[in-house]
């Protein structure tokens, strides 16, 4: 050992990793109707009053921190926690399907490690360069790390105990029982170790640490065992070495153990294997009480499971735009060997063993999570994808949409009659926006195909239809984000997919991101050109159309077209333009736009106060999260004039409801489910009593300060009044749903709404946002 790993091993001799408690009480049971608590807040719309009672866990989530209370706006990072205790809270629900259970325990976990990558990694980085503060409120940046961390350790104890006492014992019940290796009788293990020798052995590589071998490159969010181990005859206080064997993630991480002896185990077990029911013993458990075999001749002193967590942070020099995809490759290179932010231990790590991960991985006794129960839910959406159908959301089917699915008629003739708007994945999303492009690309008469793509799946229809239309010799532009955070690699392989096919592609505007959704389509016709465009409001990605709720417009309606047309110009040439005739463009004129429409709602207020108008201001906004400085100032002004502002908002809002004086007449609320709520609609009444008079949009953008100043980003107006009556049954949906939401109060807690007593239990509001809307789509 080196001096200078010695030095570092004496001072962590008293080294304590964090250990994570089961919080007292009983098994978590699920999201009870038991109400603590009460408020009395106005619908959307302007009806009768509701109650909002809190829901009461068996076993309560952990209390937030409480640092940041008495700030006018909620801190982003703990916002953006809360959001992932209500997904965690889907997990405990035992209303939810139960494999859907475990699917929600592994996005819970996917969510965080994300968080710990992109804010606490963020947040690392401002500590070691010595800054203090990292909000407007002046909130040290330690304490805020902290906080997180703590935060982040309470929440996990919660998803333990929920996994061990609710959900693992509940999967029992239905045949599928996870076993530990330890608890398999001598026989099977035999057969299993066998099985392991001819199966896994070969593909493990053991990495020692000495002299003559350095300490392995540990990639992100890669399950590893560390070992200590000593040679035999050694003295007891020998310093014992270290080695690290990484579990291969090109195995399934879980097997089904065979239902009679002598079966033979297999690796690539069908979802369906064995009816979805059997015995399940997790890869890593395998491999652990098997090591021997791997170190042959060495006394094992010590086994422990790690993960190691990395920041996904990175810059790029935009400069040059011409070289931007080679320094986009090269980011993703730097981006793999970033520096640890968090090491999660299994239970009981030994001082010398956590000292020496700390010392190679340079981090601090802080950055370490000790985690009893499994490592990494993640895996557990192997589980989640077995084939009951039972333990499921039944599945859906989206529906095509009644004037699309009129026979004989191309997609162009059914816009010339109307403006479609598209509701996915309620309504299909192949049927309309696949549809779209892959019609363009195939008729003769369509000139040029413009397009942008942020996501999209690896196999995509919309790749394939442009390319087929550029080697038929259409004009095809296509705007590629390079920089859509854990899509560049993808979005690279595409870039030049299109550009091998003659696609003129295109990456942005210098120093923005460009997030719209947009396509745009020329045609040839008898009276000569015209155009077609899509505008949305989530990703060209049919995997995620089924997955979150979006929308999405189609016109040819030459106000809209026209500066359609305009943004793609100012995304992939040199055009400047400040004005559009329809669209809110940003970083050009949403934001602005945005706060004079607020700031109209608020003059309309004060002269309903007065008398002087018979219709106060009236905002309905729906969004995935909210964290702008400037759009808060105008909305408690708003509030402070009497508007009425309710606000849909799925993920974290740095907003405060509620606050009297401030923003008593501000309600938030977040609506989570089967789906991913994901689009976004702004409603301003105008001075209209009938809301299908006044404003609507639908966009790309959240309120957020990225969105509206950092990103290429579009707005387009609802015009006809049957979208517009669309957009307002969903709202109206939304603010009757007592399933899913959750309504932010003044201190930043949630409450979740429960059905009053005596609803039918099919009632919409007793079923929720998503059940109501799939049943009126078949209907």
């Amino acid at each position: 050992m080196s001096a200078r790993r010695e030095d570092a091993s004496r001072r962590r001799k008293g080294l304590s990793v964090s250990r994570v408690e089961r919080p007292a009480g009983s098994g978590v049971n699920g999201a009870t109707a038991a109400a603590d608590g009460a408020a009395s807040l106005r619908l959307a719309d302007g009806e009768s009053a509701r109650q909002i009672a809190r829901t009461a866990l068996s076993t309560p989530l952990p209390p937030r921190p409480d640092v940041f209370d008495g700030s006018v706006s909620f801190n982003r990072d703990l916002s953006l926690l809360e959001f992932n205790r209500r997904v965690l809270s889907l997990a405990q629900d035992d209303r939810t399907p139960l494999l859907e259970r475990v699917r929600f325990l592994s996005i819970f976990s996917s969510n965080l490690d994300e968080f710990v990558m992109k804010r606490l990694g963020l947040l690392s980085r401002r500590i070691k360069q010595g800054v203090v503060a990292v909000d407007q409120d002046g909130v040290p940046t330690a304490a805020l790390m902290a906080a997180l961390r703590r935060t982040i350790r309470d929440l996990q104890a919660v998803q333990m105990q929920c996994y061990e006492e609710d959900i693992r014992p509940a999967l029992v019940r239905e045949g599928i029982t996870i076993v530990d290796y330890e608890t398999l009788p001598a026989e099977e293990r035999r057969a299993l170790r066998q099985w392991y020798r001819h199966n896994v052995f070969p593909v493990l590589t053991p990495l020692a640490v000495d002299t003559g071998h350095r300490f392995p490159f540990v990639s992100n969010l890669s399950r590893n065992l560390g070992v200590l181990m000593t040679e035999p005859g050694m003295p007891a206080e020998a310093e014992p070495l270290f080695a690290r064997v990484k579990i291969p993630s090109v195995l399934p991480q879980w097997l089904r153990l065979p239902d009679q002896p002598g079966q033979m185990l297999s690796l690539t077990p069908a979802p369906g294997a064995g009816g979805g029911r059997g015995r399940w013993v997790s890869l890593r458990d395998i491999i652990q009480n098997n090591l021997d075999d791997l170190f042959p001749g060495m006394r094992l002193l010590e086994v422990v499971p790690f993960r190691v967590t990395r920041d996904s942070e990175s810059e790029i020099d935009e400069e040059d735009a011409d070289t931007l995809i080679e320094q986009v490759e090269a980011q993703l290179k730097k981006r793999r060997f970033a520096a640890p932010v968090r090491v999660e231990i299994g239970p009981g790590a030994s001082p010398r063993m956590v000292a020496q991960l700390a010392d190679e991985l340079h981090l601090d006794p802080s950055d370490f999570d000790e985690r009893a129960g499994l490592l990494d839910y993640t895996t557990l959406t192997e589980i989640a994808d077995l084939e009951r159908p039972e333990l499921k959301w039944p599945r859906w089917m989206p529906v095509t949409p009644g004037r699309l699915a009129e026979a004989g008629k191309d997609i162009f003739s059914v816009i010339r009659q109307g403006e479609v708007l598209v509701h996915h994945p309620f309504d299909s999303f192949t049927a309309s926006a696949e549809r779209f492009i892959a019609e363009a690309s195939r008729d003769p008469d369509v000139l040029a195909i413009k397009q942008t793509i942020y996501r999209t799946s690896r196999d995509s229809p919309f790749v394939s239809s442009l390319v087929r239309a550029a080697e038929a010799g259409k004009q095809v532009a296509v705007l590629i984000e390079l920089r859509a955070r854990f899509d560049e690699q993808s979005n690279v392989r595409l870039a030049r997919i299109l550009e091998k096919a003659g696609a003129h592609v295109a990456y942005g505007v210098i120093g923005y991101k460009t997030h719209c959704k947009a396509a745009l389509v020329v045609r040839r016709e008898a009276d000569g050109l015209r155009s077609y465009a899509h505008v949305g409001t989530g990703n060209y990605h049919p995997r995620t159309a089924m997955l979150y709720t979006d929308l999405g417009l189609f016109s040819c309606d030459p106000a809209i077209t026209e500066d359609v047309a305009e943004l793609f110009n100012f995304m992939t040439g040199r055009s400047r333009l400040d004005t559009y005739e329809t669209l809110l463009v940003a970083p050009i004129n949403m934001k602005k736009r945005f706060i004079d429409l607020v700031r109209r709602e608020a003059d309309l207020a004060r002269a309903h106060a007065t008398g002087r108008s018979p219709v106060g201001g009236r905002i309905v906004v729906k969004m995935n999260a909210f964290a702008d400085t400037d759009m808060a100032e105008a909305l408690y002004e708003a509030s402070r004039a009497g508007v009425d502002i309710t606000m849909y908002v799925r993920g974290f809002c740095c907003l405060r409801p509620g606050v009297p004086g401030m923003s008593e007449n501000i309600r938030v609320v977040s609506v989570l489910g089967r789906f991913l709520e994901h689009s976004r609609v702004f409603h301003f009444g105008a001075g209209h009593a009938d809301p299908l008079d006044g404003e609507w949009y639908i966009a790309s953008a959240d309120w957020m300060y990225r969105n509206l100043n950092n990103r290429v980003e579009s707005a387009c107006p609802v015009l006809t009044r049957t979208n517009r009556a669309r957009l307002a049954r969903i709202l109206e949906v939304m603010s009757r749903d007592r399933r899913g939401a959750w309504d932010l109060m003044p201190d930043g807690s949630y409450l979740a709404r429960t059905p009053q007593p005596g609803t039918p239990a099919d009632a919409p509001e007793a079923v929720g946002t998503f059940e109501t809307l799939m049943r009126e789509a078949r209907a």
